[in-house]
């Protein structure tokens, strides 16, 4: 029976910790030991206290629930990681009892980042849907009368007595095929398109991107550094949209960094904890990509609008570069975030999982 209940304990997408009379660990689940960064081994039989490191209100809370015999619950309670980014953990304590004496907490620990992950998820879905609407209702408007303004200038170009006339008709061409381009460049968002998926190492994906990028003017005084992680098996995805993020990516960053120099660093690394791959709900470890840069950063005001179609900070920009890479990410069923410190520089992380629904 007591195998029984640890698998059931182990299935389960909270942690939990089961706790003795004397606040000591009697076991605790797979993603509990997780979420703490210990082993059952190293956990069981010790006081709550050590599982907690320097923050002890967790602990607090379940001396409480001890003493008192009333269940509590802690809303968005940071919990300090040892080897990497603090969590942020709903705990709710209740109390166990054998009979009428209190016989120990049981302790539920929720890991809000997957929470967080799903509502990203969901709503660069939504937003996707609402850009592919637009995108259909632009092209059809646009791209029709496109074609017939084009050729009126060439015919008056081809008339025209006069270099300044010339000059008029050239200049409208001009603009219409830049006009033609960016809605091109607007129907990525339509829905339809299928990606071509298949095994894909992401260190090569990169190292193809920096080997175009290293000839651009933009680079020269850029220095680009690889931090990556040589375990990373393949993962299942469309190589030349991923091509097309990351192209997109480290364009931007050296973008910002243009005639000042600084460097990019590119960062690959495992996340086992679980990414859930809507709609099909399936979960499994993640692949993180991250570019971070010591470009002027962005201000906090306008980063959540940096990856809206057409929003750009500089004068010369289309404002689609981070719109698409979002598009294609979250296609691949990724999400992708920015970070930025005005000042200190920009850093994009990218989340894939690392197989697709069959």
């Amino acid at each position: 029976m007591a195998r029984d209940l640890e698998s059931m304990l182990d299935a389960m997408l909270d942690g939990v910790v089961l706790l003795d009379a004397r606040g000591e660990v009697e076991s605790l689940n797979s993603e509990a030991c997780r979420i703490l960064e210990t082993s059952t081994e190293a956990a069981v039989g010790r006081p709550i206290e050590d599982l907690f490191g320097e923050d002890q209100s967790t602990a607090k809370l379940s001396r409480a629930v001890l003493a008192d015999g009333r269940a509590v619950i802690e809303r968005e309670h940071a919990v300090e990681g040892r080897q990497g980014d603090d969590l942020v953990i709903d705990v709710s304590a209740s109390p166990l009892f054998d009979g009428d004496e209190l016989d120990g907490v049981a302790l539920l620990l929720r890991d809000c980042a997957i929470q967080k992950s799903l509502r990203d998820v969901v709503s660069q879905r939504e937003a996707l849907a609402s850009f592919g609407c637009i995108a259909a209702g632009i092209a059809h408007e646009i791209k029709n009368p496109l074609g017939g303004i084009r050729g009126a200038a060439e015919i008056l170009g081809a008339r025209a007595s006069d270099d300044k006339s010339r000059s008029a008709a050239e200049l409208i061409v001009r603009e219409v095929d830049r006009i033609a381009l960016l809605v091109d460049d607007f129907m990525v968002f339509t829905p339809g398109e299928d990606l071509r998926v298949a095994p894909v190492n992401i260190h090569r994906v990169l190292d193809g991107v920096l080997a175009v990028t290293a000839h651009e003017k933009i680079g020269a005084n850029v220095e680009v550094e690889r931090v990556f992680d040589p375990s990373i098996p393949d993962l299942i995805a469309d190589a030349d949209r991923l091509s097309q993020v990351f192209l997109n990516l480290v364009r931007n960053a050296l973008q910002a960094m243009e005639g000042e120099g600084g460097k990019i660093v590119i960062t690959t690394r495992m996340a086992f904890d679980r990414h859930l791959s809507l709609p099909h709900g399936q979960l499994g470890p993640s692949l993180i990509v991250e570019l971070a840069d010591t470009g002027p950063g962005i201000e906090a005001a306008v980063l959540d609008e940096v990856a809206t179609p057409f929003f750009t900070t500089r004068p010369e920009g289309t404002g689609l570069g981070l719109a698409v890479a979002r598009h294609w990410i979250t296609r691949h069923d990724g999400t992708l975030r920015l970070e930025s410190t005005p000042g200190v520089g920009t850093t994009v992380r990218i989340a894939l999982p690392l197989s697709r629904p069959k």
